[in-house]
């Protein structure tokens, strides 16, 4: 018996996000009793982010505890049988023990993609958010920029938002325009529920000139919710990798991924 870390990847879009709920799909939920049919054993899968309720993942990253006879090739391998076609175990290994991956995560990267065009997507509709009017990504990031850093993201928190603290550090932060997208990277220490999508919202607000660059600065200092913007559709968010090097994480943020 051992630990076994797993790197998954899933569609979140007909699921109730990570965490099990009661009488609905959830990512946890389809993990765990894939793991209940092929070993025996009921077993918590734990992750590094309890992404929301339709938020995709690229790189999400779980652990369990493995009291079967399977190595994890085989655990892996087993898993992908019996998972459905929108989540998968891209790779499947032994983890020390004690191994936390929501505790040792050092940094995770996180994207927003905004269609920005005056006719919807079709094949990327599950993926992006569409925005039919024109937006002004250099106010945009003009804004963002005034989030890096350590501050307390009380006006982007959820309603229903638990966290003992609404303090949190954002390492970078940067919009990018690919035509027909508009592309948002994220990077932080850690996230309030739903703190991504608010933000985006925010700066959707500004984008289209509603409100100047400059009030997201007041926004942030209001702490109140109701100050900030919309909560940005789930469907346009996904979570690109969680990093436990801090090395690694720093040539992250200093060199973001130009890819989608």
């Amino acid at each position: 018996m051992g630990e076994v870390r797993l790197l998954i990847a899933y569609q979140g879009t007909r699921y109730r996000g990570w965490q099990i709920q009661p009488d609905e799909p959830t990512v946890q939920g389809v993990l765990e009793e894939a793991c209940f049919k092929m070993t025996g054993h009921k077993t918590r899968v734990t992750a590094a982010s309890r992404t929301d309720s339709g938020v995709h993942a690229a790189e999400q990253v779980a652990c369990l505890v493995n009291e079967s006879r399977h190595v994890p090739a085989a655990l892996r391998d087993g898993l992908n049988a019996l998972l459905p076609d929108d989540v998968v175990v891209l790779e499947a290994r032994e983890a020390p023990a004690g191994f936390d991956p929501r505790r040792h995560a050092m940094g995770k990267h996180y994207r927003y993609i905004i269609h920005n065009s005056r006719v919807r997507p079709v094949f990327e509709r599950n993926y992006r958010w569409h925005v039919k009017n024109p937006l002004d990504v250099a106010a945009m990031n003009r804004a963002a920029g005034v989030l890096v850093g350590e501050h307390d993201f009380s006006a982007f928190r959820g309603s229903n938002c638990t966290a003992k603290t609404t303090v949190r550090m954002l390492d970078g932060l940067a919009w990018r325009s690919e035509p027909p997208a508009l592309v948002l990277d994220v990077w932080g220490r850690g996230f309030l529920k739903q703190m991504v999508r608010n933000i985006v919202g925010t700066c959707v607000e500004i984008g289209r000139g509603r409100w100047p660059a400059g009030k997201m600065a007041d926004i942030l200092q209001s702490r109140r919710r109701e100050e900030a913007g919309l909560t940005a559709p789930a469907q346009g968010l996904c979570l690109l990798k969680v990093c436990f090097d801090e090395e690694e994480y720093r040539r992250a943020v200093g060199a973001p991924d130009q890819g989608d």
